[in-house]
């Protein structure tokens, strides 16, 4: 228990120094040794702890209470202070009625309820915090290098950096307490913290942009966080419980009495997921440095949505309402975001479309809640996380080094930046390509679906599948480019780009070699943990042989890295008489000078924002308002 309240309360303490450390060196060496602390001691409890069951921790404490409430005071202030600064009424009633609920809430109810287990370990906490200690200290890393580079691009603007730094880690602190806390009571306190942070890293550069897509991402999310402050109403006065293993054992011995409260729940973590039609915060976080985009999109914000919902599968599993609800608004938001992705050429576009297609793929299965879904859930969030992490990473250094994050803009990439282009191809393989694991994640996610035996269900699935093959196959193919006479431009990339880059990298061979390790020993004992009948997606023997010929992959992507540099170059062939070969441009056939040019077919006439967005928005809508009415009525009906 002492290393989890570390885990906890160490980020938070290194948000603080990096708050007042102004020196670029010193601060510096302590983003570099804090990241490494979180790390090692996060390897240290995942790997002394595999394999075991769900132990919960006796462990109350009325000062921990009495923290969570001026926290919440403090996050209110906030969220008033800055909706009053930029006159957004609506933030401002939003953020007074969510005060007055927390405020309501601790005083009258909370402290009436305790909870004696207040922290608890399982093998899917234990998933996240691994999530959350590598991938998210070492995109910490990486935004040493990258932020040097930021801030040169804005010298004339202040230096911001050791606020952004100190948000960085706090969002670390604060997910570890969301991944380990039994008592609802604090989990919301590190939900509501994650909110803010995600808001004043939206909104870091100051510009009007940046700004209105911080209030959307905080408007959607408060939303979430006033459901989540109804559930919290219902297990005080309804339930008599504010522990979240209770919880989840009487909703599922009995749903019908669980019914409101886990649809404020799973629509709490819709909203934090990114789900139609709460999705365009996500893409608004573009505008954000790449460090806050990585973070957001691999290992806190949108984790923390589908952790929520992962947790609440075994209830999901017998509770209608709420479930067909999760199920349908993750399978259309899998669906039409994968086919809007498809018109996208700006490679952060595409992978926060990316992103929200997925997290609606894991929302889809958590709300099937059988044991073949969960464990597709489940390996879904770890190759999503940490290939996900990587693309981040490597668009972000190369749009410093090409001056560009358009893919039209990445051709001969694999000759200009050899390495980090390898890496870029290495994480979207892993998106898409047999034998890398989030194939056979979906793979899982198809069976799983069939015993559902709901025909929708697969045919969006079939067409958001192929749609991810499409624009995952464009990028690739403008990577995979070589020419006659490449120009290596990544030689002034930082150190700690390069670290944070290979770390992901390696995690991915890690988890791609060791996946039936990963199952048997992680994955299987929390679905059977949860008493879902759990049972073997996948033979071993298939997972072994997916294993194998990944390797073989990786070595084959990475073997010609080193090649000599005696190798012969020769011209670009363009099959008439060259004019330029490193112009790519020849002589045609009616004496004139056409340069040579490729590019992709992104099809904005049918797969447009303006054309898809619409239909999802209003279908996840009218879902969601329906579910919530029906969950009303049965509550109604109860007392």
């Amino acid at each position: 228990m002492q290393l989890i309240g570390f885990l906890i309360v160490f980020p938070m303490l290194a948000a603080l120094l990096l708050l007042v450390i102004r020196a670029n060196a010193a601060r510096n060496a302590i983003a570099y040794a804090s990241a490494a602390i979180i790390a090692v001691v996060t390897l240290f409890v995942f790997g002394t702890n595999l394999g075991t069951e769900a132990v919960y921790f006796e462990f109350s404490s009325g000062a921990i209470d009495i923290i969570c409430t001026l926290i919440s005071i403090a996050i209110g202030v906030i969220i008033i202070g800055y909706a009053v600064r930029y006159r957004n009424i609506i933030t401002l009633v939003l953020g007074i009625a969510q005060l007055a609920a927390s405020l309501v809430f601790e005083f009258a109810f909370a402290h009436g309820v305790e909870v004696e287990a207040g922290l608890y370990m399982d093998s899917l906490s234990l998933i996240m915090a691994f999530i959350i200690g590598i991938v998210g200290s070492g995109i910490c890393i990486y935004a040493i290098g990258y932020m040097e580079d930021f801030q040169a691009e804005h010298a004339d603007e202040r230096d911001r950096r050791p606020v952004f730094f100190a948000i960085m880690f706090l969002f670390l602190g604060a997910m570890f307490a969301i991944v380990f806390s039994n008592n609802m009571s604090w989990m919301f306190t590190a939900w509501e913290i994650t909110t803010v942070c995600s808001f004043l890293l939206i909104g870091y550069t100051k510009t009007e942009e940046a700004i209105r897509n911080a209030f959307r991402q905080i408007i959607m999310n408060i939303l979430g966080g006033i459901a989540f402050i109804g559930a919290l109403y219902y297990c005080a006065i309804g339930l008599q419980t504010l522990s979240f293993a209770e919880f989840l054992q009487i909703g599922t011995l009995a749903p019908v009495m669980v019914v409101l409260p886990v649809t404020c729940l799973a629509f709490a973590g819709m909203t934090k997921a990114a789900q139609m039609p709460f999705h365009t915060w996500l893409l608004g976080a573009m505008v954000a440095p790449t460090p806050t985009s990585a973070l957001l999109h691999s290992s806190t914000m949108v984790k923390a949505g589908v952790f929520m919902l992962v947790k609440l599968a075994p209830v999901l599993n017998v509770c209608w309402i709420p479930s067909l609800m999760t199920v349908l608004v993750g399978a259309i938001t899998f669906c039409l975001c994968s086919f809007m992705a498809i018109s996208q050429s700006n490679a952060k576009r595409v992978l926060a479309y990316s992103t929200i297609a997925n997290l609606g793929l894991i929302v889809a299965c958590a709300g099937v809640g059988t044991a073949e879904a969960v464990w597709a859930a489940i390996f879904l969030i770890i190759f999503h996380a940490i290939a996900k992490s990587l693309l981040f990473l490597c668009v972000g250094t190369a749009e410093h080094h090409i001056g560009s994050r358009d893919i039209e803009s990445m051709d001969l990439l694999f000759d200009r930046m050899p390495r980090l282009a390898r890496l870029m191809m290495l994480g979207i393989m892993t998106m898409f390509v047999a034998p890398f694991g989030m194939l056979i994640s979906k793979w899982a996610t198809l069976v799983s679906f069939v015993e559902t035996q709901q025909v929708a269900l697969l045919v969006l699935l079939a067409f958001g599948s192929a749609a991810t093959f499409m624009f995952w196959a464009k990028w690739l193919g403008k990577l995979s480019g070589i020419a006659g006479r490449p120009e290596n431009v990544e030689k002034t990339v930082h150190v700690s780009e390069w670290i944070a880059t290979y770390v992901m990298a390696g995690l991915i061979v890690v988890c791609c070699v060791l996946l039936p390790l990963i199952s048997e020993y992680v994955v299987m004992p929390y679905v059977a943990g949860v008493n879902l009948n759990a049972v073997a997606t996948l033979s071993n023997d298939i997972l072994w042989i997916t294993s194998i010929l990944a390797a073989i992959v990786i070595i084959v992507l990475f073997a010609g890295l080193k090649k000599s540099s005696k190798s012969k170059q020769v011209n670009v062939y363009m099959a008439g008489i060259t004019v330029d070969s490193d112009d790519r441009s020849f002589r045609n056939s009616l004496g004139g000078t056409t340069k040579a040019t490729a590019s992709n077919w992104y099809m904005t006439e049918y797969f447009g924002e303006k054309r898809i967005k619409p239909i999802g928005e209003i279908s996840c809508a009218i879902l969601m308002v329906a579910a919530f009415a029906l969950s009303f009525a049965y509550f109604m009906a109860l007392i």
